[in-house]
């Protein structure tokens, strides 16, 4: 069995932690392929690091990885995406964030996480991506994203002007701080802080919400994925943000840009007893009453 474990950066006293999970891996002689910060970072024991494999780049993992684990937040699960792209490879997350709608094991699970991989007996969701279309080349070779597309204007920029369209059919004009298009899997990230709705992730579409809308009787709609969305931009400023989950560009109010549906997807692994209506009531404390 091959699996990689990647994370963008952790903290010097998780060293015990992910030196357990790879003693757990490696009693199952597993082959494992580690990102080159996590070797960089810490120190671990000869017998462990001698069979390690380092990465760092998306082309050194190969397609027949069983698993990749994520290790750290909900932001490391998206940069992991980008790592993954058209290769099929599982994510699993275990969370060493705060929240954690999509790294939902929790350190204390990685046992279970472990004997889950071992045993096959992990759970495969399928979620769709968002890819942005534009006549400037953005975001590299991965111009898609799991959460959301927004626009954003900058810092203390008045607010923008941002025409709508539907397959080229006019929507709305929304004057507001920025513009939030959401996948399934993000409805409970950016857009859930804008007061958008949470969708459930086997839905089809993309929820449009605006950031801080200037008329109070803009709201959030639900929209199939089978769309294409693109805008025109208006604002005093001559520059805006456009961003792809976490990952940010400075452009011209003059770009061109359009969103859809992307031609892949992107396989989560959870735990059976991880799924999503148990994530919203824990992670949202739905069903406690804080009084009692």
């Amino acid at each position: 069995m091959k699996v990689a474990i990647y994370s963008r950066g952790l903290d010097f006293e998780q060293e015990n932690p992910i030196q357990l999970l790879l003693e757990e891996l490696m009693r199952f002689d597993t082959k494992i392929y580690i990102f080159h910060q996590l070797l960089e970072q810490f120190t671990f024991p000869r017998n462990i690091y001698e069979k390690l494999t380092p990465f760092s780049v998306s082309d050194d993992l190969s397609n027949d990885i069983d698993l990749l684990i994520s290790v750290g937040g909900d932001g490391t699960m998206l940069d992991a995406v980008t790592l993954i792209k058209q290769k099929n490879i599982p994510i699993l997350g275990i969370n060493f964030g705060r929240l954690g709608f999509l790294a939902s094991v929790s350190r204390n699970e990685m046992a279970s996480a472990v004997d889950a991989l071992i045993n096959r007996s992990f759970h495969i969701e399928k979620r769709t991506l968002i890819h942005l279309d534009s006549n400037e080349p953005l975001f590299g070779d991965a111009p898609f994203a799991l959460n959301e597309f927004a626009i954003h204007k900058r810092d203390i920029s008045p607010m923008v002007k941002i025409q709508t369209y539907l397959n080229g059919e006019f929507l709305n004009t929304y004057w507001a701080d920025g513009l939030i298009v959401a996948t399934p899997t993000g409805s409970t990230g950016y857009n859930m802080s804008c007061n958008g709705p949470i969708v459930f992730p086997e839905s089809s579409s993309f929820v449009i919400t605006p950031v801080a809308p200037h008329n109070l009787n803009v709201r959030s709609i639900v929209v199939p994925d089978t769309n294409v969305i693109s805008f025109e931009i208006e604002g005093r400023a001559d520059q805006f943000i456009c961003a792809l989950d976490a990952r940010r560009e400075i452009v011209s109010k003059t770009i061109q840009l359009a969103v859809r549906k992307e031609k892949f997807c992107i396989n989560l692994a959870r735990l059976s007893e991880n799924n999503f209506l148990s994530t919203l009531r824990t992670k949202l404390t739905w069903g406690l009453d804080k009084r009692n």
